[in-house]
């Protein structure tokens, strides 16, 4: 058998709960449910860090922050003399793919630091020149050029992934084609009239509006978007016009007679609360940074008619970082040696092969595959059960998800907790061991804020005289 081509479709800032194969009846998204109808959805899947560019670089290297150095949104140094490469000397699963055939593209968003020239193995690079801003007329970068053109930017990645489609549709090698929307995040305007103008009746429940949680006081997004319909349109506005295009990619494989030979992987770099919990963001959202499931759980669905089954839908838990190896194995390829890995394939769930004990007894969202991290946050999570613990002094958290699975009460000081406590926080410290914190890169080092990262640490440019995170 041929090897299959990739699709994969990854956007920015959605939760699971901002689909309609999810249950939610509001907002309209038919284009990602026939993905899950013709395929299988993963319930728990997790993030490796509740912000974009971290995230965005363990799905690429299937290793975590602290290994791979990226700890929080990039802020600049993206083009000209100032740019940074921010995952210099790190594998990515693009490069295994370039050096076993496969010809790969990105349309979209890249923000893993300078977008200006073609990176791990990509031959084909559309990129947006920031890594996200207005929707309209927004700077594009192709092949090391500057594209200034008009449109809406959801469009134009769609459109320049469909030219993608049709150049190498008959070719011998198969492809690997990222697709990275910069939609649903910020802003949640400019978005076209008509769908804004279809959700004016909407009554959100599926947002609650929540009073203000505590830690997002003072921080803006929250005061300003709270109850505010007019972002809420946009949000769901955003998601429906980026649907509307996944249906043209799906269409457009269809009339290529590609269907049965694309994997198909749908999937968002973090969640997002739009007023659940009482705040509008992701794990940047608060402060302290916040691991609330809708800021680490993400939509995950794969469709490969004939191989994936169809219409299923598994409840185990799974990580980031585990897609690394599961891609490679589930298209035949080795997986390279080194790197301190924490992931493990999953690519028997995805063909059926096994159930969801394949899963992980507990994930850990950082960077990792069983765990995770946002700067000094770490996050233990199991099926039952969920354990947050920070550094500098900041309050801890543990919910029992089997009881309380919306996290309304803390039992970080319950006394008849304290055992489950202690077992997951030394799961927790046991797994960093293992996998690599301690080192130049490790997020307990650094005092991230959410502000964003200016530099790469641990690298070359560590002897910068400008700080490597806003609020450091």
């Amino acid at each position: 058998m041929a090897p299959p081509n990739v699709l994969f479709i990854l956007t920015d800032d959605q939760g699971p709960w901002a689909l309609g194969c999810t249950g939610n009846d509001e907002i309209r998204t038919p284009g990602i449910d026939r993905i899950a109808a013709t395929g299988i959805r993963l319930e728990h899947f997790l993030c490796a860090s509740p912000v974009c560019s971290p995230s965005r670089a363990s799905f690429l290297t299937g290793r975590m922050p602290s290994q791979h150095g990226v700890h929080d949104w990039i802020r600049e140094g993206n083009t000209g003399t100032d740019a940074a490469t921010y995952l210099e000397g790190e594998v990515a699963y693009t490069d295994v793919l370039a050096a076993h055939g496969y010809t790969v593209g990105l349309s979209g968003k890249w923000h893993l630091g300078n977008s200006q020239f073609v990176q791990h193995g990509h031959s084909h690079w559309y990129v947006h020149q920031r890594g996200g801003g207005d929707y309209n007329n927004a700077p594009m970068i192709r092949d090391g050029v500057l594209i200034e053109e008009p449109g809406y930017v959801t469009e134009r990645i769609t459109n320049d992934a469909l030219d993608f489609l049709d150049r190498h549709a008959s070719d011998d090698a198969p492809f690997y084609l990222g697709v990275h929307y910069t939609a649903p995040h910020s802003p949640w305007t400019g978005h076209p009239q008509d769908i804004v103008d279809s959700y004016a009746d909407c009554a959100f429940d599926s947002c609650p509006q929540e009073p203000i949680h505590p830690w997002a006081k003072g921080h803006g997004l929250s005061e300003n978007c709270l109850g505010n319909r007019e972002m809420l349109q946009g949000y769901f506005a955003a998601v429906t016009a980026m649907d509307r295009d996944v249906g043209r990619l799906l269409d457009r494989l269809d009339a290529l007679g590609l269907r049965e030979q694309t994997l198909i992987v749908f999937v968002s770099d973090n969640g997002f609360s739009c007023g659940h919990h009482g705040f509008w963001g992701k794990g940047n959202g608060t402060f302290p940074l916040n691991m609330y499931e809708n800021s680490v759980t993400v939509p995950f669905l794969v469709r490969h008619p004939g191989r994936v089954p169809a219409g299923v839908v598994e409840s185990g838990l799974f990580g980031a970082c585990d897609f690394f190896p599961t891609l490679l194995q589930y298209l035949g390829l080795p997986e390279p040696e080194g790197g301190q890995r924490s992931g493990s394939s999953f690519a028997d769930v995805l063909t059926g092969a096994e159930k969801s004990s394949a899963g992980r007894e507990a994930v850990i969202v950082d960077g990792g595959s069983r765990c995770a991290e946002y700067g000094a946050s770490r996050m233990v999570r199991t099926t039952t059960w969920k354990y947050v613990d920070r550094g500098f002094d900041l309050p801890g958290e543990l919910y029992h998800l089997a009881e309380d699975p919306d996290e309304r009460v803390n039992l970080i000081d319950d006394g008849g907790a304290r055992r489950r406590r202690d077992e997951l926080h030394g799961v927790l410290t046991d797994w960093f061991a293992r996998y690599g914190a301690g080192g130049e890169r490790d997020g307990r080092q650094w005092s991230v804020t959410g502000g964003g990262q200016l530099r790469p640490v641990g690298g070359e440019r560590e002897t910068d005289d400008r700080p490597a995170f806003i609020g450091h």
